[in-house]
This record gives structure tokens, sequence and C-alpha cells, in this order.
């Protein structure tokens, strides 16, 4: 059903931060499906991706302007940027350094920040204009014990995605996704075994975590034109959320 869509995204050019392994290759995937130009990059040296590669430190601003340039200059413009590249480690808000917490907020918050200035500075000299998509996620919206300083950086990137939005307007749109759990290689690392996945999956609301390419399908539409009068926005892939812990405890509920 999915493979009959078409979101008049061929010949687009894409930087897909982040976009090699996990949502960011479902992300990729998407794309290039629709005929996208995708172009990804990463800390390390890739091999045998179906995608142009570069490696890039999303913290080094000259780094991520080397980017935007050699992408500029490769193919003529970019048309979209999907700001992907993130995460961070487990590590309980009393037992975290500071210098710690400085690299977590430096590659969720700042970084998509400068992606998105180097982008913009592009974008607006085009006819065309371009789009930004921000790939946040649930844990800045509800607490998320572990990963406090993650949370607050996915927090800021959905404020950011707002002012930017006005910012910006009318040549780039800015938008975000704000993703829930998604079933990637490295799931277990995160819930657990497969029977933990499982268990943790039916507390969706849908019934399952995630792919990878549900989050490709969310950026791509944010990203097209379908979506051409969406700026500003935060659209929520999570399956429906996750249903208070008091439902459990509530005798009306059993």
């Amino acid at each position: 059903m999915l493979d009959a869509i078409n979101l008049g995204l061929t010949g687009k050019v894409v930087l897909v931060t982040g976009g090699v392994r996990g949502v960011g290759a479902g992300i990729s995937a998407v794309f290039a499906d629709q005929g996208a130009t995708v172009v990804t990059c990463a800390r390390r040296p890739m091999d045998g991706l179906p995608y142009e590669f570069h490696a890039c430190d999303v913290r080094d601003d000259d780094a991520v302007r080397g980017l935007i340039e050699t992408v500029v200059a490769k193919h003529g413009r970019l048309d979209v940027v999907v700001n992907n590249a993130g995460g961070s480690p487990y590590a309980p808000a009393a037992q975290a350094s500071v210098n710690f917490s400085r690299k977590i907020i430096e590659l969720n918050l700042l970084a998509p920040l400068q992606v998105a200035q180097h982008a913009n500075a592009v974008m607006q000299a085009q006819d065309c204009g371009g789009s930004i998509v921000n790939v946040t996620s649930v844990s800045g919206r509800r607490p998320s014990p572990g990963t406090a300083a993650y949370s607050a950086a996915k927090a800021g990137v959905d404020s950011l995605t707002a002012t930017l939005a006005v910012e910006w307007a009318p040549k780039v749109r800015v938008n975000s996704v704000v993703v829930g759990m998604v079933e990637t290689e490295q799931s277990e690392l995160f819930y657990g075994d497969a029977e933990s996945i499982a268990a943790v999956a039916a507390t969706v609301p849908l019934g399952r975590l995630a792919k990878p390419a549900d989050i490709g399908w969310a950026a791509a539409f944010l990203a097209s034109d379908a979506a051409s009068y969406i700026s500003g926005a935060s659209l929520e892939a999570h399956g429906g959320g996750e249903p208070p812990a008091y439902l459990d405890a509530s005798s009306a509920n059993k």
C-alpha cells in the first residue's frame, strides 16, 4: 500500500544527519524510495552504503558548514534537511557529570541548530526555499528517568522548531517529528530481550513499536508539498502514546 504513495520528492536533494543506522536508516530509505537524492552523514566513515555519505561530526560548526557547502557544490541546491543525529546512553541525573550533560546537549540541541542555520542560509537563496524536519522525542514531553539531559535537549528542539518556523518563513518550513518507541537493531539495549520487547510493545495503543520506516514516512510527508501549509508543527509518531500508569492500578479499569 505504501509503495503506491507518491509524495512528489523525486529529484529533491535531501540531507539526513545520522542517516545510516536505526531510525536514520529508515528515514533515508523512505526518501530514496520516493526518488530523492539522499545524502547522509555520521561521525565515522561508512562503507557499502546505498547513499552518498560524508563523515561529519554535527557538533563541529566548521565541519557542518563544510558539509553543506560540499552538498550544494555537488548537487546545486539543498531542498530538505532531516536533523536526525542524536541520542544518549542511560545515565541517572544524580550521577551524570557536567561534561557528560554538556556533550549530550551539544549533540541533541546545539547540533541541530547549527545544521539548520547553515541549511537555511542556502535555502533562503533558492527560489524553491526548503524544508527542515527535526527529529525529537516523546522523552522531551514526559518524565524520562536516566536521560535527563537528552530529554531536556529534545524539548528544546521542539521549542526551537516553532521559533525557527516564524523567523525563516515564508521561504523555509520547519517542523518536527516527535518519535516514540522504535524497534531497531539496538532495541535490546533499551528494552531487553525479545520477550521484554514484546511486553513493551503491548503497552502501545497500536500494539507494536514503530519501525524506522514509520518515522521516515512522517518526515517525508512534512518535507513534501503535501504539507506545504504546515510549519512550526510537531507531528507525533508514537502509536497512540503511553497510557497513564494509574489505569493499571485503578479498579475501574479491571
